[in-house]
């Protein structure tokens, strides 16, 4: 059966800091740098969900966008814009919010929500030149 490729893509603010609190600040700052920062700075993340499957016979579909837009929406936009990652999102409390880390959240999140006949990548932007994708193990 042939297979399709449907892409959206979905923005959010957030804020964040990389530490890894059994380093000592001589480590973290060698690792992370200004990302380091202990007053938090933010990213306006760009993220792309792959969703690839078979074309529904009936619909045409792969998957309806507008109910892939809601996916995003419910399960990352919702929760995290606007938002500092390592203080007010759940998923970050005790892991270090890098950008790979967040896809791979994302990828999570979103994966439980989607039928196991199709594959799911995600594709995130943290800035335009550094950019992380995850498609599961």
């Amino acid at each position: 059966m042939k297979k399709v490729t449907v892409i959206r893509k979905e923005h959010f603010n957030a804020a964040h800091r990389l530490h890894v609190p059994d380093w000592s600040d001589e480590q973290n700052e060698e690792n992370f740098g200004k990302c380091n920062n202990p007053y938090y700075h933010g990213h306006n993340y760009l993220i792309e969900v792959h969703v690839k499957g078979p074309v529904d016979p009936v619909s045409g579909y792969v998957i309806d966008m507008k109910k892939l837009k809601g996916l995003i929406k419910e399960e990352i936009t919702d929760p995290w814009d606007h938002k500092n990652l390592n203080e007010q999102v759940s998923e970050f409390s005790n892991l270090n919010p890098t950008a790979e880390n967040i896809a791979i959240v994302a990828f999570e999140k979103l994966k439980k929500r989607l039928h196991d006949d199709v594959e799911l990548k995600v594709k995130l932007y943290e800035t335009e030149r550094n950019v992380v994708e995850y498609a599961g193990e």
